[in-house]
């Protein structure tokens, strides 16, 4: 019967055992009353449940099933036993209890009286129960143990193998206002730090928590089954019971959260109760522990903390967080250093975390129970009590009843505490070692930790791992109907279930015989661990043994593994977005889309099918989220060599793997590997060819092998490349291989981009020059050294930097400084280059806020501290300095191990290393003045020869003191040349070498250990004895001395006349050889010998000036040795964009003007030139009287007279004729005229009426200085030396067809034109091709064949339109013209006839109508005032016609973006397209043939048709240049033919053509440009024009009109956001009309009325107080207008606003409208009878109100109306009758009106 009675219950076990409840205890503890008791979120929670209306049930299917079974028992046990079958008081226990027998047949002692996991030790009245999901109700509180921290929540382990979750919203008050401000700045768009729950919590702390729910909340919406999910929280204010001060005692734990982070410790938030608010913990640092760190505590953080002490005035806790002194193990019981709480002042004063002192009254088989301070009950479970923790010496577990004795005290720890229906509290407490400790984890111990400590800690963490398999397990404990204790091998303990011991299902088990009797080893599987209870959970079901991965944790990216198709997730393109793929019991992955298989699949559903089995690969395993995917792409799965790229550490730039595209843009696409690798692929690096469209040559899904480019791990981004390395030729190997920093190479300009310079070098190799690297000094220098380089232009002296390995480009830089120090040596390319105190030359890398990284040849790197940057660029953002500039450090010091070297940008004194260096050497021997020694050549350099001397001591020998004379120096280029190292020589000691003044000193002034001594190696002094040294003093002007070349600068060279004495020879007195002087380094090399001439001494500033000219040569040149036609060289000293300055010599210079720079003005160039080159110049002519000198650069006069002339030189104004064709460059913009340089000597005037051959009020705006212009001569006045010049294209241009004037008009023409005035009588017609601008009458009568009345009903203004000349009369200027239809009828049938021609013939070729010559540029700027037109006479009026007339032009209205129209036709009325007097002609009339015609003349079909061709509308634009009507219609015409490209360029050119003034045409422009990139662009693009508008134009009608723009397109949810960017700036939110036009689109566009209605509050607050009435009413009316708005609230609002101002007219008035408009709306009888008599209360109300007569007046007035057309002849006369008698009213109070 038994089996009977257990088949009618449900099959599914629970995971905790549910037994019986006890049917003496009519209160039952499954959490639904406890949980009501504890929190009442609602008052709706504590209503009473509704009968169910209709009969239905409040029982779910499953609950009816179970009953029926439960009937079904019931009625099988009467019929076989006889018997009333056993009731049971709770309908839940009879329904899932799983009791094999009735409680009565119950014997055993040990499981006497046991319920639903309660045990009653007898003689005691305490029940011992566990912590289980049913006994855990809201309220309760536990302490828990940190198992695991996501980004949302931490996970808690609980006692008896539980596990709650707290969110991240409940853990304290101040972490809470920081997500809601984090949230509030995402909203706003500010960046915030988030919060990350790793930094407050950390894996093994110890948490006490308080249960806020035991069920899911999405389960319970759902209507399902609940989940098991507990929610906590660990706010103090929750979990510390509402205790106040007095109640809390030394010893026992409280939870507080951070409060403020002082220097000496944490000010802790304690939540006590209101009467203890204002006391607060203190946490001294020191008290912290090893596991906290002040510096990184945050505000908010939770701590679970032992009170060690009170403050004096009570005010202030003394707690401290450090777990290792939670320990409550102590020697004794009397013990006094443990803390043990003994007594307290309230019984709610002991909490979960506290450790008590018990007096156990009763143990046994079920646990112990027991009692503190006398009152308390406590007990602890089987688990908790320690059962199964300790063996007997037989090997049996310890008897707790031996154990824990009645009447003996033991030291426990609080649990868990459980709310009672009675208001008592069950306590749960712990026996356990690992519970007594508390300990911190092994990772957080101190480092001076006893070992007992860490003992303690090592057994509360887990040992073995999750899901391994443990071969022998011992049972050591049987519970018969609960499970199994096991003993580990490894050490620890285990339990198994009874529903986790076999896959078969076990009612009881036994200890002393069968499978799982004790001792009896097992195969066991660990499932999970819990700290608390100190146990491991296993299961001993082979089905869990066999099964290969029991959680996510177990498997590995990229690992294989097989699986079974669980289900389809339909939805997408394809129908199939993913596959779900059951991998084994519990786990599942998700298979996406793109990794269904290597090719895309039309029908994924065939091939995947449910059951269907399959081999996968894992892509990725998220533990936070719990989500595992997988691919099902074969490459993938059998490519077992290939890399699994599972992270970004160990990827290395060159490494190659296979990778999925997952996302393409226009710039590239995002390439996913396993893992959470992601890597960008740019579109320059996805093929070798240009790919312009990735889209279209890479799809989503695509397998692609790629090599990686870059990898920043740090920062999880990678570049990656489809591109094949390239392979150089073995002539390029050899070459790469050659190439190293600090080379100087030439190459030729192949590339100029916007940030860089492409250079093919002589070697073949490729090189980049960086913008920064083209010149030195500021950024403006560089940029315009980009301008003038041009592509095919050599650049010489390029210094070599460094090599990119993997473009395989060589870095380059053309900056003078460093090209400097690459000539002389001084670039430092290695480590081993920098000393210690030199100066070096080098460019910014980057800035830091730590400072300046200074980069040098081959990539060299120093750093500039920022206490080392000069002091005046501290304060300076990015210390003034940007990335490629130049800069000069000093080196402060040198960490040779590490190769690392600390700079300053500070001055310091030269060679400080050195003398450091000198320093640390000890001298051999005694050296003395004049002593002539033996020495060696230790090496020759070019200017010096080192040498060591015959004691060991270095001296050197400068190439001055070498030799006598200049007839001794023989090889002038190299005189040390003849010296090998290792020569012996004879020297003569000068004295010291001082390496910072490069000068010697006498021996006495020795400051070194280690001195460099200066000597010499002349006859004269080492043989002769002589003593003389050449000083500067002693150096006379005149005399002829032997130089050495020792530096190079920009405008001269340094020499050497001795050791001490340096002088200067400016580059003009080296030499008249401009090839020499061209080749600097290469003629006058370092070292090399000059005989030079002293110019000038100056001993005050210790300059001397030498000249290096020999004879004649040495006469200074000066304005009256040269002449016309002498070629000379010369040093360019300035250039300017007007030309470039020449030095002939000291006194004489010259300028050289664009127009002499070349042959060809078109190749002028100034950045081919640079200061301190050196040019041959050509003298042109010479002006003696005023000491002018005229240079040229031309290359026919420098080089050779046969080169090509295309400008020839016109040396005299002689030269030039008219109707010469010449260019030149424009020298002068004047008021009167423009100038124009055609020699250096001859300008011409070009007057203004030359100028062009069309009118241009602007006319200053056609020309700039310095442009190259080319004009026809027209006179020539050689005596006034005046030439005057025309730059019309009419004089210009050989095909160019002048204008029609008066003359060449004929009667019959038919011309086209643009209306430019209309009056009743006629309209003036501005005739196109005309100057001057002619302009003639056409009369009404001649308009139309039908009288026409009113001309300005058939045109308007700026209206395009085609006639014919009727008369013209010259001397008056009149034109009269015809617009009647009948006058082109003969026209319209040639064209007929000429269709109908071309049509039977085969062949005709058409011309384009671009290429038309009659669409010349039309219209122009007016140069005359319009006269006038003045008669009586209307037909008179008729006659006359106005010339060169000038209107203004109509305002054109702005664009309105609702129904937007890109095909430009809404702008036909307003730019004169189409005729307002033929709307039904221009829309009906057709084309008879589709076939092209030959066009003739285009332009008089405008007014038939509108612009149709790019010609039409640049020849419209150029008459209505701020006419945005007409420029969006040209934006139209683009986008038909899907030119999206052009449109913008378009647009663009609307926006700087229209005239600033013009601010509404301009906007209609950006809202046009907004339209097309919501239509055609992406969200960076429109966001760019967006903020571009917004600039210039008003923002918040930019925000509005982007707005209206997206309602318009659909995408409701951008136009929110720009809804909510409005709102959310305080300039614009001012404003009321933001908030209606939200409300407004919230209501009507999102059907969201709750957010809408929510603006209002909103909005009160932010605009003026005088505003918030008005539209709080608007509010109100939207409740009316909109479809989803609700009348009756609306009436609710207005019914607030007429109570606080009853006498509120406007507001009465809105209210009236508002329901007569609803009343127009109302369809059905009954609701609009409904809707009269509200409205008839209205006017009553209104009515019974105070009003002056006026307003009495307009009120009554606007009843009747409403009565006369609703109502009927009572209701009508009701209201006249009130009217009356208000009249009366207001007569018998005598005046004239009514107080309001």
């Amino acid at each position: 019967m038994a089996a009977l009675k257990r088949k009618a219950v449900t099959d599914e076990r629970p995971v905790k055992k549910a037994k019986a409840e006890d049917k003496r205890t009519p209160k039952t503890h499954d959490g639904k009353k406890d949980a009501q008791k504890a929190v009442v979120k609602s008052v709706l929670q504590a209503e009473d449940r509704s009968f169910p209306r209709g009969g239905g049930s409040v029982l779910t299917p499953i609950e009816r099933k179970q009953i029926r079974a439960q009937a079904d028992r019931d009625v099988l046990f009467e019929a076989e036993t006889g018997q009333k079958a056993p009731g049971l008081e709770d309908e839940e226990a009879q329904l899932f209890s799983e009791d094999e027998k009735p409680a009565k047949v119950v014997k055993k002692k040990e499981f006497k009286g046991k319920k639903d996991g309660k045990v009653k030790v007898e003689g005691s009245g305490i029940k011992i129960q566990g912590l289980s999901y049913k006994t855990l109700v809201v309220g309760s509180q536990v302490l828990g143990y940190v198992s695991a921290i996501t980004g949302k929540d931490i996970a808690l382990a609980l006692p008896n193998n539980l596990t709650g979750y707290v969110p991240i919203t409940a853990i304290s008050q101040t972490i809470t206002s920081r997500l809601e401000h984090l949230l509030a700045a995402d909203e706003a768009g500010q960046e915030t730090e988030d919060v990350d729950l790793k930094q407050l919590f950390h894996i093994g702390q110890w948490l006490r928590a308080t249960v806020t729910s035991t069920s899911s909340p999405s389960s319970s919406a759902e209507g399902g089954r609940d989940k098991r999910h507990i929610s906590l929280t660990l706010s103090p204010q929750d979990v510390n019971g509402g205790l106040d001060a007095e109640s809390v005692v030394v010893n026992s734990t409280i939870q507080a959260s951070v409060r403020s982070v002082e220097d000496h410790g944490l000010v802790m938030d304690l939540g006590l109760s209101s009467s203890s608010s204002d006391v607060k913990g203190f946490v001294s640092k020191k008290e912290l522990g090893a596991a906290h760190q002040l510096e990184k505590i945050q505000e908010g953080q939770v701590l679970l903390c032992l009170v060690t002490g009170k403050g004096s005035n009570g005010k202030v806790l003394k707690l401290s967080p450090d777990a290792s002194r939670f320990s409550a193990l102590g020697t004794g019981e009397k013990d006094t250093k443990a803390p043990v709480v003994n007594e307290a002042p309230v019984i709610d004063a002991f909490l979960p975390g506290t450790a008590v002192n018990i007096l156990v009254v009763d143990s046994g088989a079920g646990g112990v129970a027991g009692k503190v301070m006398g009152m308390v009950e406590v007990s602890a479970d089987i688990i908790h009590a320690g059962a199964a923790a300790w063996e007997g010496k037989d090997g049996k577990v310890v008897d707790l009843a031996a154990k824990y004795k009645i009447g003996s005290k033991v030291k426990g720890r609080i649990i868990w505490t459980l709310p009672g229906d009675d208001g008592a509290r069950k306590v749960g407490v712990s026996l356990l070692e690992g519970a007594l400790a508390l300990p911190p984890p092994v990772g957080k111990l101190a480092e001076n930790a006893s070992p007992r400590q860490k003992a303690q800690a090592q057994g509360v963490e887990q040992g073995l791992a999750l899901s391994s398999t443990v071969e022998e397990a011992k049972v050591v404990f049987v519970l018969p109907e609960r499970g199994l204790f096991f003993s580990l091998p490894e050490g620890g303990r285990a339990f198994a279930h009874i529903s986790q011991i076999s896959d078969s299902r076990i009612d009881v088990l036994s200890s002393s015989a069968g499978k799982y009797e004790l001792g009896s080893s097992h195969r066991v599987r660990i499932i999970s661990y819990n700290p608390l209870d100190g146990l491991y959970y296993v299961s001993l079901k082979q089905s869990t043994l066999d099964q290969t991965y029991l959680r996510l944790e177990d498997l590995d990216v990229g690992e294989v593994v097989s699986g079974v198709v669980e289900r389809l997730i339909l939805g997408g393109k394809s129908g199939i977005t993913g596959v779900l793929v059951k991998i084994s019991e519990g786990v599942t992955g998700l298979v996406p889309e793109v990794h269904l298989s290597d090719a895309a699949l039309q029908h994924p559903e065939r091939k995947f099918r449910e059951g269907v089995s399959v081999k996968a690969r894992v892509l990725s395993v998220d533990l936070e989220k719990r989500h595992l995917r997988l691919t099902l792409k074969k490459s993938l799965i059998s490519d077992d060599g290939a890399a699994i790229w599972k992270s970004y550490e160990g990827l290395e730039p060159g490494m190659e793997g296979k990778g999925t595209v997952v996302k393409t843009m226009s710039t590239g696409a995002v390439v996913q590997f396993f893992g959470g690798v992601r890597a960008w692929l740019p579109a320059a690096e996805m093929s070798e060819g240009f790919i312009e469209k990735p889209e279209e040559h890479f799809r989503v899904g695509q397998m692609i092998n790629v090599h990686v480019v870059s990898v920043d791990a740090g920062r999880e981004e990678m570049k990656v490349s489809c591109k094949t390395v390239e392979t150089f030729s073995e002539e390029q190997v050899e070459a790469w291989e050659a190439v190293e920093g600090g080379q100087v190479v030439d190459g030729t300009v192949t590339e100029k981009g916007g940030e860089s310079v492409m250079v093919d070098l002589e070697n073949g190799l490729r090189g980049v020059v960086r913008l920064g690297h083209l010149a030195d000094g500021a950024q403006a220098k560089a940029e315009g050294a980009l301008k003038r380089v041009r592509v095919g232009q050599k650049m010489s002296e390029l210094v070599v930097l460094g090599k990119l390995e993997r473009s395989r480009q060589v870095l380059l830089s053309d900056k003078g400084s460093l090209v400097k120090a690459a000539k002389e040596k001084r670039l430092v390319r290695s480590f081993g280059d920098v000393k210690e105190g030199g100066k070096m030359v080098g460019f910014v890398r980057g800035v830091t806020d730590m400072g300046v990284f200074v980069e040098f040849g081959n990539g060299v790197v120093g750093l500039v501290p920022k206490s080392q940057v000069s002091a005046e660029m501290v304060g300076v953002p990015g210390f003034g300095l940007v990335k490629d500039q130049t800069v000069f450090a000093w080196v402060m010091s040198v960490d040779s191990v590490k190769e690392r070297f600390v700079l300053s940008l500070r001055e310091q004194s030269e060679d400080v290393g050195a003398e450091k260096k000198a320093k640390a050497v000890v001298i051999g021997g005694e050296v003395k003045m004049e002593m002539v020694v033996k020495a060696h050549v230790a090496s020759v350099k070019a200017t010096q020869l080192n040498v060591r001397l015959a004691d060991g001591v270095q001296g050197r020998v400068d190439v001055s003191e070498v030799f006598d004379d200049w007839e001794g120096v023989g090889n002038t280029k190299a005189p040390l040349q003849r010296f090998k190292p290792n020569d012996e020589l004879d020297v003569k000691v000068l004295g010291v070498h001082d390496a910072r003044s490069h000068r010697f000193l006498p021996i006495s002034h020795r400051q070194s250990k280690a001195p460099v001594f200066e000597l010499s190696a002349k006859t004269s002094r080492v043989v002769d004895g002589s003593e003389d040294l050449l000083t500067l003093d002693t150096v006379k002007i005149g005399s002829t001395q032997v130089a050495f070349v020792n530096n190079h600068a920009e405008d001269c060279i340094w020499v050497n006349l001795s050791p001490n004495v340096r002088g200067r020879v400016a580059l003009m007195d080296l030499s008249n050889d401009a090839g020499m002087l061209q080749k600097l380094e290469k003629s006058f090399p370092f070292g090399s010998a000059l005989r030079v001439m002293v110019k000038n001494v100056d001993l005050a500033t210790g300059r001397l000036d030498l000249t290096a000219k020999t004879g004649t040569e040495q006469v200074p040149l000066t304005l009256a040795d040269v002449s016309a036609g002498q070629v000379l060289p010369g040093r360019v000293t300035k250039v300017s964009e007007r030309g470039v300055t020449v030095q002939l010599s000291d006194s004489l210079a010259g300028p050289v003007p664009l127009v002499e720079l070349s042959d060809d003005f078109e190749e002028v160039g100034l950045g081919r030139y640079n200061k301190n080159d050196i040019v041959r110049v050509c003298v042109v002519d010479v002006d003696l009287p005023n000491k002018r000198v005229w240079l040229s650069l031309r290359a026919s006069k420098v080089l050779s007279s046969s080169l090509p002339v295309r400008d020839a030189q016109i040396g005299d104004i002689a030269q030039v004729k008219a109707g010469m064709l010449v260019r030149g460059f424009v020298k002068h913009v004047g008021d009167r005229g423009v100038i124009v340089a055609l020699s250096g000597k001859v300008d011409a005037l070009v007057k203004i009426a030359d100028l062009s051959d069309k009118y241009v009020k602007d006319w200053k705006s056609l020309v700039e200085v310095d442009q190259l212009v080319t004009g026809r001569i027209l006179a020539v006045d050689v005596d006034a030396k005046v030439v005057q010049l025309s730059l019309k294209a009419s004089h210009v241009d050989e095909d160019y067809t002048p204008p029609q004037g008066i003359n060449d008009l004929t009667v019959g023409t038919i011309i086209t034109g643009k209306v430019r005035k209309v009056e009743e009588f006629g309209a003036f017609i501005d005739i196109d091709d005309t100057l001057p601008k002619l302009s003639g009458l056409c009369h009404r009568s001649e308009m139309a064949a039908k009288r026409v009345q009113d001309a300005r009903k058939l045109y308007s203004e700026g209206d395009v339109v085609k006639a014919k000349v009727l008369s013209v009369d010259v001397k008056a200027r009149k034109i009269s013209l015809g617009l009647k239809a009948t006058y082109f009828a003969d026209i319209d049938n040639e064209d007929e006839e000429m269709e109908d021609d071309d049509s039977e013939g085969e062949g005709v070729e058409l011309g384009d109508e671009e290429d038309d010559d009659d669409v010349s540029a039309i219209g122009g700027v007016e140069v005359e005032d319009e006269r006038d037109v003045q008669s009586d006479d209307e037909d008179e009026q008729a006659d006359e016609m106005d010339i060169d007339g000038d209107v203004p032009a109509k305002p054109t209205s702005g664009l309105k973006t609702a129904g937007f129209d890109w095909t430009g036709e809404s702008f036909g009325a307003a730019n004169g397209d189409v005729s307002d007097s033929e709307p039904d002609t221009a829309a009906t009339k057709k084309r008879k043939n589709k076939k092209p015609e030959i066009k003739v003349d285009m332009t008089g079909d405008l007014d038939k048709y509108g612009p149709r061709s790019v010609s039409d509308f640049e020849r419209q634009l150029l008459g209505q240049p701020n006419n945005s009507g007409l420029w969006i219609q040209y934006m139209a015409f683009q986008l038909q033919l899907s030119e999206i490209q052009k449109a913008r360029d378009i647009a663009e050119r609307a926006l700087r053509t229209i005239h600033i003034r013009e601010t509404e045409e301009k906007a209609n422009i950006w809202i046009a440009c907004m339209n097309l990139e919501v239509e055609y662009g992406d969200d960076e693009r429109v966001e760019e024009i967006f903020k571009q508008a917004c600039q210039v134009q008003d923002p918040l009608e930019m925000h509005e009109k982007l707005a209206s723009i997206y309602i318009d397109s659909g995408k409701y949810g951008r136009a929110d956001a720009i809804f909510e960017r409005i709102v959310a700036n305080k300039a614009f939110r001012a404003s009321p009309d933001v908030w209606l036009n939200y409300a407004t689109f919230l209501m009507g566009n999102m059907k969201d009325p709750a957010r809408a209605r929510s603006m209002l509050s909103r909005a009160l607050q932010s605009i003026p107080k005088e505003k918030n009435r008005p539209l709080t009413a608007k509010f109100a009316g939207l409740e009316f207008h909109s479809s989803q708005g609700d009348p009756e609230r609306g009436r609710t609002i207005f019914e607030t606003l007429i109570e606080q101002w009853p006498t509120w007219s406007s507001g009465w008035d809105m209210w009236v409208d508002l329901e007569r408009s609803r009343l127009s709306q109302i369809t059905t009888a009954d609701e609009k009878l409904e809707a009269k008599e509200q409205i008839r209360t209205l006017y009553e109300r209104m009515t019974a109100q105070k009003m002056k007569k006026r307003r009495a007046k307009f009120v009554f007035k606007r009843w009747l109306e409403f009565e006369e057309k609703e109502g009927g002849p009572k209701t009508v006369e009701r209201v006249k009758t009130l009217a009356k008698e208000f009249v009366e009213r207001l007569q018998a109070t005598g005046g004239d009106e009514m107080d309001e």
